[in-house]
């Protein structure tokens, strides 16, 4: 049994990994937890850390599962290949991953760091720049903008901010 690496459809990586398990494939698909701002609230939700692709566990020989449905699954696009035979992925990066995953899921990627730049996209300050300092609750945010050659501590929705460059 070896791990190979499974393109998937844009998006389709949770909807892959599901139908390929259904099938009674071995599957894996590592995730990361982001912050992201879903209806003007920042909600904690877990992301493919490669997107489009999953791992799956094959074997060789007559006494192993057909790969024929694989191509054929809802989601799934093409076993990744080089040349015509689909290429083996090394048990231990895949070991090296889980452990990363767990260590990931401690502490969530913030939306935004201290100290990073920011655009305000909402209000009367709307298209200026400022630095982003700290979350203010769960739908405020503290940015420092420049305003009369001076440093002003603005407080405003977590929803009305991008991050610019």
């Amino acid at each position: 049994m070896y791990w190979y690496l499974v393109h998937t459809k844009p998006r389709q990586e949770k909807c892959a990994l599901q139908n390929l398990e259904q099938q009674g494939y071995q599957c894996y698909l590592p995730v990361i937890l982001s912050e992201k701002i879903r209806q003007g609230i920042v909600k904690i939700a877990d992301e493919p850390l490669f997107p489009r692709y999953l791992f799956i566990r094959l074997g060789q020989g007559g006494a192993a599962k057909s790969w024929a449905p694989i191509r054929s699954t809802k989601g799934v696009s093409c076993l990744v290949s080089f040349g015509t035979a689909p290429t083996k992925v090394a048990d231990c990066l895949l070991d090296l991953l889980r452990a990363q995953e767990a260590l990931m899921h401690e502490a969530p990627e913030r939306l935004f760091k201290p100290g990073e730049r920011v655009r305000l996209t909402e209000g009367a300050f709307s298209s200026l720049h400022g630095i982003y300092q700290m979350a203010d609750g769960e739908r405020r945010a503290m940015v420092l903008i420049e305003f009369l050659s001076k440093p002003v501590a603005l407080r405003v929705p977590l929803s009305s901010l991008c991050k610019v460059g």
